[in-house]
């Protein structure tokens, strides 16, 4: 039986969680207060995500890095590829807040926006 401890995020209470995967595949969560643990360790379990938030080069502003984030989760495994486009991606200004700084970001369908306005000089 495979198993894993994990302090739950979905919610304050910061929940100590027990998730195990049964000789059949299925995945149990113990130890959760809220349906919103039992999903998050599910989540957690099987495929963990997360929201990358950095920052890329601007040319023509007056700032050299605009701040960024991923639109939505992407795939934790998927996270050293994220950062590689970043590290490569280089926009001009001006942006603004919430433009698509990168689309599709490492395959994963998930948008890379612009979290701040980057004024031009």
């Amino acid at each position: 039986m495979e198993s894993r401890e994990i302090i739950c995020i979905a919610c304050p209470m910061g929940c100590h969680l027990l998730v195990q995967r049964d000789s059949e595949g299925q995945v149990k969560v113990t130890g959760n207060t809220c349906k919103r643990g039992e999903t998050y360790g599910v989540q957690e379990f099987t495929c963990p995500m997360r929201t990358v938030t950095s920052s890329v080069r601007v040319s023509r502003g007056t700032h050299p890095l605009c701040s960024v984030k991923t639109q939505n989760v992407v795939p934790k495994a998927k996270i050293p590829e994220v950062l590689a486009a970043i590290r490569t991606a280089n926009i001009t200004a001006p942006a603004h807040l919430g433009d698509v700084v990168i689309a599709d970001i490492a395959g994963t369908g998930v948008n890379l926006v612009a979290t701040s306005d980057c004024p031009a000089r």
